[in-house]
Order: structure tokens, then C-alpha cells, then sequence
């Protein structure tokens, strides 16, 4: 198996868990993505070497004017895509098996948690993995210590508080906040 086609698997949200070739190969990209982040985490870079460095990351080119401050953590690596004008603050941590979109302007506070993957509830199954992506939509403010679930959209120019468990979507425009994350008002009003 390639990394194509498991990036296909949890991207058209299959159960994965029980396939050995399956997990020797996620903790294949598992242990190349600690090789990155140690990189990225234990020295400085300037910004243009910061960029490519997550870019060698997530396999594919960041979007322009990226910024990120380390340290940073991911447990996979290749299922993450960044738009324009992205700012990543310190010690966050991305679980992106199941995919993380992040469009342009969107701004990630301290301690962010992104978390695609849960395992079933069946203590029997316990070891199974069931993926969905994670939509962060344009300008959203994503505020320190916040953690967003599996097959969450923050639409665009949203601002999910400071320590908030987003697990429902969050509509544009909109300000949520608390455990479990609740409508708080409007950015209009």
C-alpha cells in the first residue's frame, strides 16, 4: 500500500484499525512526521525555512505568507492542507489522519488540539480508528487551548473562545465558546 491509498481510506472515512499492512504504514509516516517536527521544534528558522520545512511536512506547498511559532506536533503529517496567509501559534498539536483543511486567514491560538480520528466506543474494537476532517473556513480565530473534534466546519470568520471543545459545526460569522462549545452571538451583532 502507498501513501495515496491510505490517504483514500480516511479520507472516504473508512474504519482502519485491523489491517497490519495498514498501521505498519501509518507508523511509517508516524515516524517521519517526529523526524519533521523535532527539526522544526529544536532550532530556529527563519520564516521562508519554516515554510518549507511544513511543507516537507504535509507534502505539498503551503500557502503564502505562512507563519507558524513552534514547537508544533503532529502524529501523521500527510493529511494536512494550508491556505494563505495561515498563522499557527506555539504548542500546537494536529491529529490528521482523517484530514485538516485550513483556509485562508485563519488564525490558530496557543495550545490548539485538531483532532480527526476517534475509536470506536465497543471495547472489542477499541483499536479501531474512524477518521473525519476537520474544515476551518476562512479568517476563523481559533482562540488558546481550544480543541476541535472529527468532522467538524468552523465556517468562515468565526471565533471559537479561548479552551472550547468545538464537536458540532460552527456556522460562519458565528462566536462559540464553553465544554462542549455553544452558540455565544454573532459577529454582526
Amino acid at each position: 500500500m502507498e501513501l495515496q491509498e491510505l490517504l483514500q481510506h480516511f479520507n472516504n472515512g473508512d474504519t482502519l484499525g485491523e489491517d497490519p499492512e495498514v498501521i505498519q504504514l501509518m507508523r511509517f509516516y508516524s515516524r517521519e512526521a517526529q523526524k519533521i517536527t523535532m527539526e522544526i521544534n529544536t532550532k530556529f528558522h527563519e520564516p521562508d525555512e519554516m515554510a518549507e520545512l511544513f511543507s516537507k511536512l504535509i507534502g505539498k506547498p503551503v500557502g503564502e505568507d505562512f507563519g507558524l511559532f513552534p514547537p508544533f506536533y503532529t502524529d501523521f503529517g500527510k493529511n494536512i492542507t494550508i491556505g494563505n496567509q495561515v498563522f499557527i501559534n506555539s504548542d500546537c498539536k494536529f491529529q490528521d489522519q482523517g484530514g485538516i483543511f485550513i483556509d485562508d486567514g485563519a488564525l490558530i491560538g496557543h495550545g490548539v488540539v485538531l483532532a480527526t480520528l476517534n475509536h470506536d466506543l465497543d471495547p472489542e474494537k477499541r483499536q479501531q480508528l474512524h477518521p473525519a476532517p476537520i474544515h476551518i473556513g476562512k479568517r476563523v480565530w481559533i482562540g488558546a487551548n481550544a480543541t476541535i473534534t472529527q468532522g467538524v466546519t468552523i465556517g468562515d470568520n468565526a471565533v471559537v473562545a479561548a479552551g472550547a471543545v468545538v464537536n458540532k459545526d460552527v456556522p460562519a460569522n458565528a462566536i462559540v465558546g464553553g465544554v462542549p462549545a455553544r452558540f455565544i452571538r454573532s459577529i454582526d451583532d
